[in-house]
């Protein structure tokens, strides 16, 4: 069965301002890289805008609604901390990069694609439900979840991160809920600053891995092989999601992990497996960070060929 591609051109309308580390460069980078010949089979879908009913599982209507009205003069930039900013394509960007993850669920629940990958920004695994937060102003993968509990009826629903930096954002959104299982190796100490193998949630569905600055290969295959794929077949999800952040690979400029591209393809594999296992292979992929361009391509494009071997 086939892989989606979900993408839009507002994506690339996000801009944080000259030199922001997540710029639309990212974005054209990884789709450059799925142009090559062997990736003509990928099912290429437009992504759509999220509606507010789906924005607002996962955020207060109060923070969507700022959101959505933020929209600064053609050229100018709104600074919602040191991190994160919006321009004028902002908005419509973080509506298309939320609507690609519930386009995503859509397509492998009604068994349309096997899996999908969301090639989006801005990323979201730091937005929290109150705030948007390092270089995220919806959480795309938590509003994928929650559309795929509301929409499709599913009661275990798990995402799994492996961006070097610890989606804060999505664990503070499925700490207290058991239906919904979170798994994450990142470097720590670092930014934000969560991220704690202690922090375990209310049903021991948050698995944390801290993995130390210039830890490489080894590590992060152990952290994944002997503590969070163990968890997460533990939980059996009936719908795999994946904050597929590649800026742990060693030549990425935030951060001072040691992954070859290869880590990237290995780790995907092993997910597939367990998709394979507990939820018929469906699996929604979406893209996190990643900052060397060379290194983000050439990882995500490894990534995609994974999904589309499954």
């Amino acid at each position: 069965m086939a892989t989606a591609l979900i993408t839009h051109a507002a994506c690339l309308e996000h801009d944080p301002g000259p030199y922001h580390p997540e710029s639309p460069d990212r974005l054209r980078a990884v789709l450059g890289a799925l142009e090559a010949p062997e990736f003509s089979g990928l099912v290429r879908e437009e992504a759509p805008r999220a509606t507010v009913e789906q924005l607002v599982r996962e955020h207060p209507a109060r923070i969507v609604d700022a959101i959505l009205a933020m929209r600064p003069e053609e050229g100018d930039t709104v600074n919602i901390d040191a991190d994160t900013a919006m321009s004028s394509g902002s908005a419509e960007a973080a509506l298309r990069a939320a609507g690609a993850g519930v386009l995503g669920v859509d397509l492998v629940m009604r068994g349309t694609v096997n899996n999908a990958f969301a090639a989006v920004r801005p990323p979201g695994h730091h937005a929290e439900p109150s705030r948007p937060m390092g270089f995220c102003l919806f959480n795309n993968a938590g509003v994928a979840a929650q559309h795929a509990r509301a929409a499709h009826g599913l009661t275990r629903v798990a995402v799994v991160d492996f961006d070097v930096h610890h989606g804060n954002g999505t664990q503070a959104l499925f700490a207290q809920n058991p239906e919904l299982f979170y798994g994450s190796s990142h470097q720590f100490p670092f930014y934000p600053g969560t991220g704690d193998m202690w922090e375990r949630g209310i049903a021991n569905n948050i698995i944390n891995v801290p993995l130390r600055e210039r830890d490489g290969s080894a590590a992060f295959r152990n952290a994944w092989a002997g503590t969070i794929i163990p968890a997460l077949e533990a939980f059996a999800p009936k719908l795999l999601i994946i904050s597929a952040g590649f800026d742990a690979h060693r030549e990425d400029p935030l951060a001072q992990l040691r992954l070859e591209t290869d880590d990237f393809a290995w780790v995907t594999d092993a997910l597939l497996a367990v998709a394979r296992t507990h939820c018929e292979g469906r699996v929604v992929s979406m893209l996190e960070g990643g900052y060397d361009l060379e290194a983000l391509a050439a990882s995500a494009a490894i990534h995609v060929r994974g999904l589309m071997n499954a």
